[in-house]
């Protein structure tokens, strides 16, 4: 089985994990999901009964989008210091998806640059970061998405499977706590 197909079965199994304790702890999620393009709540809603607890996913890929939709500050995306890719935009992204989605809990945001023609200093970095409506505070993350191929689509689409992987991996850990 190639790198690829083993990566999108390992994705299905983590996923399928996290959807049966987002159950089992009756926790409703929403996303906001830039460079993984929904694919994270797609591979979610493989899991029958996944309804109960998946509000959706807003898919903001453009800056544009992401102010609309979201509030993202314009001035934070324009920002050569701080842009679309940071800490600061995955944070904004996340708590304007918990405010625009009343019945969920639990907010997970993803924005990052997968490549090609990235920059250097941000290609492979996405930033995810996990909200929630109680008052504890925000949680980001810095990914690091490794590419195994030089061919551009398929090192793009593998860095997806990663971020997706990662993202649930990190929200896995966090329902840890929050069940708590």
């Amino acid at each position: 089985m190639s790198l690829i197909g083993q990566t999108h079965e390992k994705l299905h199994a983590i996923a399928d994990a996290v959807a049966e304790r987002l159950i089992k702890l009756q926790t409703r999620v929403v996303f906001a999901e830039s460079c993984t393009s929904g694919l994270i709540a797609a591979t979610l809603s493989r899991y029958p009964g996944v309804s109960d607890v998946l509000c959706g996913s807003c898919v903001t890929y453009r800056n544009a989008t992401k102010q609309q939709w979201l509030g993202v500050d314009g001035n934070a995306l324009d920002d050569p210091n701080v842009g679309p890719v940071s800490q600061i935009v995955s944070e904004q992204m996340a708590r304007g998806v918990l405010s625009r989605t009343p019945e969920a809990e639990i907010a997970v945001s993803i924005t990052g640059h997968l490549g090609p023609n990235a920059p250097e200093k941000l290609d492979g970095i996405a930033y995810s970061t996990i909200c929630f409506r109680s008052d504890r505070d925000a949680l980001t993350r810095q990914l690091q998405l490794d590419g195994e191929t030089e061919i551009h689509l398929e090192k793009r689409y593998f860095r997806q499977l990663s971020a997706a992987q990662q993202v649930l991996l990190f929200l896995n850990e966090e329902l840890d706590s929050y069940a708590k």
